[in-house]
């Protein structure tokens, strides 16, 4: 199988295991505990129905959408994900440029293998910088004043990984970063020599936004669930987010918000936005899945800030309804990397045509000109 034959997350995922050594494809796949609010986050999608209208006269639909600022020609964007140097070696160069040529915000975390600046150089597509705060206040102002400078248009905090989540996969596979061999692993890099290849001879692995402000990001030999436990700021609070988005003094939405009552005091602190998460289902297992949580949310501040639904997203339809429970766009993580994984920029490419055109087709099939007709009347919740 080849890009050109995935048609949909299933098989950029089978291509993805075959082409990836195991302790990184399952970096990508796992979860937390038993997996279970990973699994419920694309289940969720099928609680509800879209009800069409016919002889609508669509015509080509309307895809863009307004955030943070900018205007984007997709109702998506490539979340914010660490070390993509890991999955393919261009890693978030690929991305950025993949995300620029469809006119969608690409996300930078915080622990990329890229720096703010060379991304700024290599892309003037939107851009988001996604913040983790450490222990080291003076890290997290630096990564806010380098992305001003470099002109990045908006800034996410992830306020939902004070620890890291118990990624039993990633116990059982000895996933470290850098990778490092051990008796576990080494049958499994072996029969990746390509893989292999392209990770060592091309630049060093490195988190390369805090590499000069701690030795952490240079020379890690524990996993990254350690680097969380050992860099993150455990106690941050409101107070802290409140001075972070001073600070940026622009766009800006917390991640991995689940309660109406933190979507309120998100307001109270100046966020623009929110995106609902949880973080994939890698941090608290058992919680609910953001599409189940949207509803109410939108419902009490919907009017008052813009909603991303970031989190179990594979498909078009899914984009609908979350469009029509009153998100204004939907962001995704595995899918993109799967696709980075088993074809760099054109993979990632290959993943958002596949959502544009789905999105597209679907929107004449639903009766829709715009994005703005997807509302609540075009959903019904199955009892």
């Amino acid at each position: 199988m080849s890009i050109k034959n995935c048609h949909n997350f299933e098989d950029f995922r089978k291509l993805a295991k075959k082409k990836l050594p195991s302790p990184i494809f399952h970096y990508i796949d796992g979860g937390a505990d038993d997996e279970i609010t990973l699994k419920r986050n694309t289940e969720s999608f099928n609680k509800c129905d879209l009800i069409p209208n016919v002889l609508a006269n669509v015509g080509k639909p309307d895809l863009t959408t307004t955030i943070f600022g900018k205007k984007i020609n997709l109702p998506v964007f490539l979340s914010p994900t660490a070390m993509q140097r890991l999955y393919h070696y261009e890693g978030d160069k690929a991305s950025a440029r993949a995300a620029e040529k469809f006119g969608t915000f690409y996300s930078m975390s915080s622990m990329a293998n890229t720096s703010i600046e060379e991304i700024s150089n290599i892309s003037s597509g939107p851009k988001l910088f996604q913040l983790y705060v450490h222990k080291d206040k003076a890290i997290t102002d630096d990564l806010i004043e380098r992305s001003k400078r470099a002109g990045f248009d908006g800034m996410c905090l992830t306020v939902d990984t004070l620890v890291a989540g118990n990624r039993e996969r990633d116990h059982r596979t000895g996933f470290t970063t850098p990778p490092k061999l051990t008796l576990q692993s080494l049958m499994s890099f072996a029969l990746h020599p390509k893989w292999v290849f392209d990770y060592l001879t091309h630049e060093r692995f490195e988190l390369s936004n805090v590499s000069k402000k701690t030795d952490k990001g240079t020379n890690i030999t524990t996993s990254v669930i350690q680097y969380v436990n050992e860099q993150y700021d455990p106690s941050m609070n409101w107070k802290d987010a409140e001075y972070i988005v001073k600070k940026w003094d622009g766009p800006f939405a917390l991640k991995g918000v689940m309660s109406v009552d933190d979507a309120k005091r998100a307001i109270d602190i100046g966020c623009t936005a929110i995106m609902i998460s949880n973080h994939g289902g890698r941090q608290l297992d058992g919680s609910r899945s953001p599409f189940d949580q949207l509803k109410a949310i939108s419902d009490a501040v919907g009017d008052k800030l813009e909603i991303i639904l970031d989190g179990g997203v594979r498909r078009g339809t899914h984009v609908l309804k979350a469009l029509a429970a009153g998100a204004k766009a939907c962001s995704f993580g595995r899918m993109f990397l799967f696709g980075l994984s088993v074809g760099g920029q054109d993979g990632v490419e290959k993943v958002l045509q596949n959502l544009h055109d789905e999105i597209n087709r679907n929107m004449i099939l639903m009766g829709c000109k715009n994005l703005s007709e997807l509302n609540s009347s075009k959903l019904i919740y199955r009892k």
